[in-house]
């Protein structure tokens, strides 16, 4: 196991003396208490960061393992979905057997609450939640880390270069991912590298073939290897993206000038905005465990892209974007939108959108339209009902 240790979660023997390393980091102690008591943190900085060091240790000092620890998180994103979504709901979770390993696939929206809904659905039905991936991009400080890898985060190291040292990066993250499943640990990982923006939800035959690096030469055919490692393809999605102006901002200037650079601190802003806006509704459906006889990652690609565009819950926002851009098509053959949501709910959430598409510049809503429409378009195109 010790070949994993740069980029595995912490085990149990390490969260106390990883949780007292956070309680005495300044910049954390900051950051804690510029968002629970920003006014008073701007005119009494030193003395908010010390109280708030106080709670912080008073309600960590009973923590000594990794489930305490995901004790300590529930009630938090129990808050943040009673206060940013109209209601989280779940589908699929028969498919899953209590004590099974499984590799989640899902599509991915927000950094941060893509696997948290999961973690969640599956806390809630008594199963252990699962190790998760997550790009050491996000990593810039040393207390992210801890507290990403003490939530049974691992580590995707995207920063490295060079062609010999991503094909040994890649072989290990592969066999770090089968030798969690082997030893009855399940894994969540995003579809593709970074998140669809675009709204478009396609797996990247790239994170299949990394899944089976570690298995190559090894007496076991593609389609066992897959197999071994119980992928369940999972559609999360969001009827309102807390960060879909700013996605927007970026589609375009990367449209217009052919590159997008980002602010140093812009990924913590999307993880902010994205845990504290309104949401809506949120559904999370888990599909059955793909168990065909598949021959090449894109077969298992397809496969994966095939549930999660079905079984994508379409909401009123989604419609109403596809509604207004739909001339674009030919989409004879797709509901009038009258037909799709009751007339009582329809004029109201027609307000609430273009409300929301007005948030953003005029130059910028041909790309945010798309988004809410992507997953309509791909729904009814896998149906055969769009070209």
């Amino acid at each position: 196991m010790e070949h994993f240790d740069e980029i595995r979660p912490y085990h149990d023997e390490e969260v106390r003396p990883t949780l007292n390393r956070l309680v005495a980091d300044s910049s954390f102690l900051n950051i804690l208490a510029r968002h629970n008591y920003p006014a008073l943190t701007e005119n009494c900085g030193p003395l908010m960061e010390w109280l708030t060091g106080v709670i912080v240790r008073r309600k960590l000092r009973n923590i000594n393992d990794v489930r305490g620890f995901q004790s300590i998180v529930e009630p938090f994103l129990s808050k943040v979905i009673d206060k940013t979504t109209s209601r989280v709901s779940y589908s699929g979770l028969e498919h899953l057997e209590k004590g099974k390993p499984y590799l989640f696939l899902s599509n991915h929206r927000d950094i941060v609450l893509d696997p948290a809904f999961v973690n969640y659905g599956l806390y809630k039905n008594d199963m252990e939640t699962p190790r998760l991936a997550i790009g050491d991009n996000l990593l810039s400080r040393p207390f992210v880390s801890d507290l990403m890898r003490l939530n049974k985060s691992f580590i995707v190291k995207r920063s490295i270069s060079g062609r010999k040292e991503k094909l040994k990066t890649y072989l290990t993250l592969s066999a770090y991912i089968h030798h969690s499943i082997e030893t009855g640990h399940s894994i969540w990982i995003a579809q593709s590298e970074g998140r669809a923006k675009d709204g478009n939800d396609q797996t990247d035959t790239a994170i299949i073939k990394m899944l089976n690096m570690s298995k190559r030469g090894k007496d076991l055919s593609f389609a066992d290897s897959i197999r071994t490692l119980n992928i369940v393809p999972v559609a999360i999605s969001y009827e309102y993206d807390p960060c879909d102006c700013s996605k927007a901002k970026e589609l375009y200037n990367t449209e217009q000038h052919g590159q997008y650079h980002k602010a140093d601190n812009e990924d913590m802003l999307s993880i902010a905005a994205g845990i504290e806006g309104f949401k809506g509704h949120v559904h999370i459906a888990f599909g059955a465990p793909l168990t065909g006889n598949y021959h090449s990652a894109t077969e298992v690609a397809t496969a994966a892209n095939n549930h999660i565009h079905a079984h994508y819950t379409l909401h009123p926002s989604n419609y109403i974007a596809w509604d207004l851009m739909k001339s674009e098509y030919d989409s004879s053959r797709i509901p009038a939108i009258e037909t799709l949501i009751p007339s009582s709910v329809l004029s109201a959430k027609r307000v609430e959108f273009k409300q929301r598409l007005h948030r953003c510049p005029k130059e910028h809503h041909p790309l945010l339209l798309k988004m809410y429409a992507m997953p309509v378009i791909n729904h009814y195109r896998q149906k055969g009902l769009l070209s």
